[in-house]
């Protein structure tokens, strides 16, 4: 171990900083922050800083460092463009057995600062030693995405709770279990986040009320169209503590990748004309997982409310008195459309959009009258097997059948295939594409030649 890592408590006392400039405004930031009584020494100082000594929140010197600025200081930081000033304040510090930073030099410091994910009274820290300084600033920003910014209201209402959960539960082992339960409770952890007090208080009695393995709970995940990458932060954290993933055909093997790797996963998946797992099926598994006490995620591609069926699951789970919640994903009409190079909108050829089923059972179910209107985009989902169908009912319905058209397969991922042409050949393309795929109709395909990009 290079360093110990360390925590330090500096409010009220005095830390000097040295050196006016950028570099120096983001440390006085940092140590503002954390309370300290901060004097800067510099010759020359930027806005902030004077802007800071008027309100009163830190004093600066003008002039060059002498050792004398440290005396009753904690904590020394060098952070000049002047390596020579830099290392003369680090001496000094150490000759006075005071801890210093040094900017850009760790090799010359007693200390060094790392990179913070602040979930204040959460606190994390991420450092390489000064040896890979980039490296732990990526860290950094993927912690940042997993942790939720309500993290810091959950440690400090949970340390409100520590003398009751301790007299509570005499056990220690119940007391984690009520932990882990209070820790995971995302609709707790909202209600905190919006100040709403009366429901916390309601959903804290719950916990204390109930038993510790008397019901779990269900998030329903919308996992994107395919590409990993835009799964949205609240899916990946929710997916990071599930218990059980149960998911679908449509859920890619790298957003499933990003799941916890001891959840268990249950796979329901469908395809068109085949059902893998019954509805209902899906319906029983996600309360019988709940009620076991566990933590379910029902992990589904594209959004879950957009044809996805996720009202009928959430609706099995009211009548059980379930709790649940639900994080929306960015429907296959967006991505696939953006990743085809083909924008929804145009206030030129489109000013609505119209997502439609393609599982048509009979004529009267959809108005093709105003679907083959003029000035919108239609975008048809699970509609291959119907595509003459479709083309059929907008031209019969006045749309001109050279109405540009697109289909894209597997959008989003390393597959995907875009084949486009007009209204009247659309049958003649569905052969060409395999599911999952979506058929575009509108104005805006014709933009696709311009604009594609992926």
């Amino acid at each position: 171990m290079d360093y110990l890592p360390l925590f330090c408590q500096l409010r009220g006392k005095t830390c000097l900083l040295v050196g006016g400039g950028e570099v120096a405004e983001r440390k006085a930031r940092l140590l503002l922050d954390a309370g300290a009584d901060l004097r800067v020494c510099a010759t020359a100082f930027a806005p902030q800083f004077i802007h800071w000594q008027q309100a009163g929140k830190l004093s600066l010197t003008e002039q060059p460092f002498s050792a004398g600025l440290l005396d009753d200081c904690w904590l020394a930081i060098a952070a000049t463009d002047d390596d020579q000033v830099n290392q003369q304040v680090s001496a000094d510090a150490d000759a006075r057995r005071i801890f210093c930073n040094v900017v850009d030099a760790p090799q010359s410091a007693s200390c060094i600062m790392p990179s913070i994910i602040d979930r204040s009274p959460l606190m994390i820290a991420v450092s390489s030693g000064g040896r890979a300084p980039v490296m732990a600033r990526l860290l950094r920003e993927k912690l940042e995405a997993m942790l939720p910014q309500q993290l810091g209201k959950v440690a400090a209402y949970a340390g409100s709770l520590r003398q009751r959960v301790k007299a509570h539960y005499r056990d220690g082992g119940l007391r984690r279990r009520f932990w882990e339960k209070l820790f995971s409770n995302d609709r707790l952890a909202q209600s905190l986040a919006n100040d709403q007090h009366q429901q916390v208080s309601d959903l804290t009695e719950r916990l204390f009320s109930e038993p510790l393995n008397h019901r779990g709970e269900v998030v329903l995940v919308g996992a994107g169209p395919g590409d990993a990458g835009l799964l949205t932060l609240k899916g990946l954290q929710q997916m990071q503590q599930a218990d059980v993933i149960v998911y679908d055909r449509l859920v890619s093997a790298e957003v499933l990748n990003l799941a916890r790797r001891d959840a268990e996963r249950i796979f329901v998946g469908k395809r068109a004309g085949y059902h893998c797992v019954p509805q209902s099926e899906i319906n029983q598994i996600l309360l019988e997982q709940a009620q076991c006490g566990k933590r379910v995620v029902r992990l589904k591609g594209g959004d879950p409310f957009i044809f996805g069926r996720g009202a009928e699951e959430l609706e099995a789970l009211l009548d059980a008195d379930i709790p649940f919640s639900v994080v929306p994903g960015i429907t296959a009409a967006s991505g696939c459309s953006a990743y085809g190079g083909i924008p929804l909108t145009h206030r030129d050829y489109a000013q609505s959009v119209r997502l439609v089923t393609g599982h048509l059972k009979q004529d009267s179910e959809l108005d093709w009258a105003h679907l083959a209107a003029e000035q919108q985009t239609l975008v048809f989902y699970m509609g291959l097997s119907q595509a003459a169908e479709i083309a059929h009912q907008l031209t019969a319905h006045g749309m001109d059948a050279s109405m540009p058209v697109a289909l894209v397969e597997n959008g989003t991922s390393t597959r995907q295939r875009v084949v486009s042409g007009e209204l009247h050949q659309l049958a003649e393309l569905a052969q060409q594409v395999a599911s999952p795929s979506l058929i575009i109709v509108g104005r805006v395909v014709a933009l696709r030649d311009r604009l594609r990009w992926f």
